[in-house]
């Protein structure tokens, strides 16, 4: 509103949470890789499998999640509005379905440069607003998304991976 550009750098939270591992991974197998071994990790330090959770941007894309899972040897449960789920599984759902949920540890994967934002939504934008508003909610829903994790959380993506993975630290990064 009076002409000035806002920025994220150098704002800080009130709230402490996890430092995020960041993957930018080489493609679809590596990045698998790296969350089956976020997750085993997490097992193996007493994480129960129903405290652990997947997050992925649209349902295109929930088999990711689903083979993530597997790979480290675990059952995946798809998350709904009404289900929790039974002990012994990783749940695993869209970001729209994280607010309200905790869990302690989550991957929040396929942050692609076509996911994060949206490209269809992105593509669908009729001016500057509308896309300063597409951007602002789909940095919200990643956030979200982001902040189910209390222990632990994973990002990761393809290279070169969404734009908003800019905004999490760079000491935690990795490529695959």
């Amino acid at each position: 509103a009076d002409g000035e550009t806002d920025g994220r750098a150098g704002a800080v939270s009130v709230f402490n949470g996890p430092e995020p591992l960041v993957v930018l991974a080489g493609d679809a197998e590596a990045e698998r890789r790296a969350v089956a071994e976020f997750i085993r990790a997490a097992i193996a330090d007493g994480v129960a499998p129903e405290e652990i959770a997947v997050f992925v941007r649209t349902r295109e894309i929930m088999g990711r999640a689903r083979e993530a899972v597997r790979a480290a040897g675990c059952t995946p449960f798809d998350l709904t509005l009404h289900k929790d789920g039974p002990p012994g599984e990783v749940r695993i759902g869209i970001m729209h379905l994280a607010k309200g949920l905790e869990f302690k540890a989550v991957a929040v994967i396929g942050c692609d440069e076509d996911q994060l934002p949206l490209r269809s939504r992105v593509e669908a934008v009729a001016d500057e607003v509308e896309l300063d508003d597409v951007h602002a909610t789909e940095r919200h829903l990643f956030y979200v998304a982001c902040t189910r994790a209390r222990d632990r959380v994973l990002v990761s993506g393809l290279r070169p991976g969404s734009e908003f993975l800019g905004d999490l630290s760079d000491r935690n990064s990795i490529g695959t």
